[in-house]
């Protein structure tokens, strides 16, 4: 009995120890967060959240979108192509992986493109701004067919780099936040085949 009770104890000891320690790392974090965006804390509890259900870092960064049964890759792609005209964006490059795959194995793939769009004025002044933006650019979204038939549109969550740290200079924030919805836009139009 006795030993029960200081297994128990030991236990109950090693929790609160932890408790105590994650609280002072919570605090500390908190600390270190109080000049960041607003809006930062739920980007990355909305990306927490689907990390923690998906297991996946990937699934947690990107923003999915299910294409409407029926639409074929080129009705994706031409409704996109339109959207991104209407909106002033320019359609920057393609990448076909799913024919690259095919040529270096030989065998059929599903469908797998890679659509890169991009407003060089503004990719410009994020560049200025910092020098790690380079890496988002330019805007993506791929358009993938899972083994099921089914088509998705992906991109990266943006709202990570326009909220997820410091706040940006309000010119520089409206520009991301315009990109950012041009983008959906050009998804959302995708996703539906609507000229």
């Amino acid at each position: 009995m006795i030993f029960f009770r200081n297994v128990l104890a030991s236990i109950g000891a090693a929790a609160l120890a932890l408790l105590l320690v994650g609280g002072a790392r919570l605090a500390d974090v908190e600390e270190r967060m109080k000049d960041f965006d607003p809006k930062a804390r739920v980007v990355y509890e909305e990306m927490a959240d689907i990390l923690i259900e998906t297991g996946s870092a990937a699934q947690a960064t990107v923003w999915k979108i299910a294409v409407d049964e029926g639409l074929t890759p080129e009705d994706v792609e031409e409704a996109m192509k339109s959207a991104a005209i209407e909106r002033n964006i320019l359609d920057v490059g393609e990448l076909p992986l799913y024919k690259q795959v095919e040529a270096s194995s030989g065998e059929p793939y599903r469908f797998v493109k890679i659509y890169m769009f991009c407003n060089a004025l503004t990719a410009k002044r994020m560049i200025d701004y910092d020098a790690a933006f380079s890496a988002y650019l330019p805007c993506r979204v791929t358009l993938l067919e899972e083994p099921d038939g089914k088509l998705w549109l992906y991109t990266l969550n943006m709202d990570m780099m326009i909220h997820g740290g410091k706040p940006l200079p309000p010119d520089l924030y409206e520009e991301a936040v315009g990109v950012r919805d041009t983008i959906l836009a050009i998804m959302q139009r995708g996703a539906k085949g609507a000229f």
